[in-house]
């Protein structure tokens, strides 16, 4: 591989696993059967909520966006990976680098403060259930939903832009299965605490702000479910809530890991499993967590089945 001087490199190695080879094949079968059911499971999710009037709510528009947005998240780096592992030459393009980079971080951001918006939906539902659809009408979600993909989009340009400018003076090679702010950062060679401050104080507002909103949310509809008195109501509020905050932690949990502590101090191997676990698992998971605990999407999802069964 030649060395990298102050121009950027027309392709990067993506070691991946190079050194558990074994590991590989499995990896490849399980992206092989996830990757179809991640997107099979949102397509049937936007489906539902679209052909079902009675799904035409908040929560569900912005459920919505999650399932559009998980697919965009896996299909920015599942392909890629597939192709790596299936073959010998396990390398990507400079410029496919920069996109996965752009369309993989924004994706991230705009989840976290989707996923707090969506708590905020919870909360108004549950604890301002008067005031409802006057605060969270049509016009004021597609704002909110509007406002969080462009700040999504605003935090992936700003920090890979200042990311990509780092210099490369090793050889092109990333020990990571895609292109990752954090694992570029310590790649490059140079003066880089800059760019671990920026990256830090950047995700305290994309990631741990967030998610401090949502469990404070969480804790007031606590104290709100506490004082309902039907069983059914309180079963209800605590089926959607449930849900939700499973899909939170389950997203938060490995972000935090790898976005609010230096990429110096990052492990070699733990990049690869969180990006996984948030890139691939999380989005395969979150439409299954919604329908299996939601009798609203259940009952719309066998009106619908047979609907189809009928037409034909």
């Amino acid at each position: 591989m030649a060395l990298i001087n102050e121009s950027h490199p027309e392709e990067f190695l993506l070691l991946g696993f190079a050194d558990h080879p074994w590991l590989e094949l499995p990896l490849f079968v399980i992206l092989l059967i996830t990757y179809p059911m991640a997107m099979l499971g949102n397509i049937t999710i936007i489906l539902v909520s679209k052909l079902d009037s009675r799904l035409h709510s908040p929560m569900y528009f912005f459920l919505t966006n999650l399932s559009f947005l998980d697919m965009c998240y896996t299909t920015s780096i599942v392909p890629q990976m597939l192709v790596n592992l299936g073959s010998a030459k396990k390398t990507i393009s400079y410029m496919g680098c920069v996109v996965q980079l752009y369309f993989f971080h924004t994706m991230g951001g705009t989840e976290c403060l989707l996923l707090a918006l969506m708590s905020f939906d919870r909360y108004v539902a549950i604890c301002r259930p008067l005031h409802y659809s006057l605060i969270m009408n049509q016009r004021i979600c597609i704002l909110l939903v509007s406002i969080v993909w462009l700040s999504g989009i605003i935090y992936a340009v700003s920090e890979a832009t200042v990311t990509l400018q780092l210099p490369l003076c090793g050889l092109n090679t990333l020990d990571h299965l895609l292109c990752e702010i954090p694992v570029l950062i310590k790649s490059a060679c140079g003066e880089k605490s800059a760019n671990e401050l920026t990256l830090s104080v950047v995700c305290i507002f994309i990631v741990a702000i967030p998610l401090c909103l949502i469990l404070a949310s969480y804790a007031y509809i606590g104290n709100a479910m506490l004082r309902i008195k039907s069983s059914e109501g309180r079963k209800k509020a605590f089926g959607t809530c449930s849900s939700h905050l499973l899909v939170v932690f389950l997203f938060f949990g490995p972000a935090i890991s790898m976005y609010l502590q230096p990429p110096s101090s990052i492990t070699r191997d733990q990049p690869k499993f969180m990006a996984l676990f948030y890139g691939v698992v999380t989005p395969t998971l979150n439409p299954f967590i919604y329908t299996l605990r939601n009798k609203d999407v259940k009952g719309a999802l066998v009106y619908l089945m047979r609907r189809i069964s009928n037409a034909k």
